[in-house]
């Protein structure tokens, strides 16, 4: 199971490497979102496969599929609490560029927006992160929007409550029923507490600890703001559901801010299916 945070989960969009927005790699899409945030493949390479075919609607920019108005809502309520947190890349920039008829998300007179940041500076893991979490955690939120800002490629292994899966591993390895749990398997480092977790990222993947955004080392207020965002949405992607697992970890393209990504992740969580 592993998971990719970088931009939109768009195919198109996220065959280059997220510049913008975080972005997970899937292949599974529930049905109910936006056809412009999850996409299906089996792909790891981060290229769709010949044989890549859409088995939804036809993608359809930020739309909202018919009756998922409510869901949507409800789900975009983290972002606002969170102020998008999640949303960009560390050093994020945009500006103009001559159209080379490449993907973009604006045009504009014959001129694009040109998305980069800072990221491919910092140092990158040779081999994806593992995270042990599930969805309806604040602290484990905090986890996501770190790896998301970094742009870090992450194996999620979905733990609700009562999961059959991957909790019990998670315990087996780190020895308390305790959640966000990391293991990154190119230091050998396991770490419990998101607040560690989000120091050992800053520190051993981007630019050091005192660059951490404010609202993921406020304490008090980064745990409320995160938990009150997941108010809306209460109970989803907490409790196990009956599910058969992939053969291979899914792969999904996504952003962690997105809201469409959200009732996508709930689902994946819910079944426990592992994901990069």
């Amino acid at each position: 199971m592993i998971s990719r945070i970088s931009r939109n989960p768009t195919l198109q969009r996220s065959t280059t490497k997220s510049v913008a927005r975080t972005s997970r790699r899937t292949t599974h899409t529930p049905r109910s979102t936006s056809q412009d945030q999850a996409v299906t493949t089996t792909s790891t390479s981060g290229a769709a496969p010949a044989a890549f075919k859409n088995i939804g609607p036809t993608p359809q920019r930020f739309a909202v599929a018919e009756g998922q108005l409510g869901s949507i809502a409800a789900a975009s309520l983290p972002a606002v609490m969170r102020f998008g947190l999640g949303a960009l890349t560390y050093g994020y920039q945009a500006g103009l560029a001559a159209d080379d008829g490449k993907y973009t998300v604006v045009k504009v007179g014959g001129q694009k927006v040109s998305e980069t940041s800072a990221v491919s500076q910092f140092k990158r893991p040779a081999q994806p992160l593992e995270l042990y979490e599930f969805e309806g955690c604040p602290f484990c939120k905090k986890v996501r929007e770190a790896v998301s800002i970094l742009d870090l490629d992450l194996i999620v292994r979905p733990c609700p409550k009562d999961g059959a899966t991957w909790r019990p591993q998670a315990i087996q390895l780190g020895g308390k029923k305790q959640f966000p749990f990391l293991v990154d398997p190119n230091t050998g480092k396991q770490i419990y507490e998101s607040d560690d977790i989000v120091k050992y990222l800053f520190n051993e993947y981007g630019p050091g600890e005192a660059e951490i955004p404010f609202l993921l080392r406020a304490g008090l207020l980064t745990t409320l703001t995160a938990g009150l965002g997941l108010a809306a949405r209460a109970g989803r992607g907490n409790q196990a559901r009956k599910s058969k697992l992939p053969e291979k970890p899914l792969v999904v393209w996504m952003y962690e801010a997105s809201p469409f990504v959200k009732v996508v992740r709930e689902v994946l969580c819910e079944l426990e299916l592992p994901y990069l």
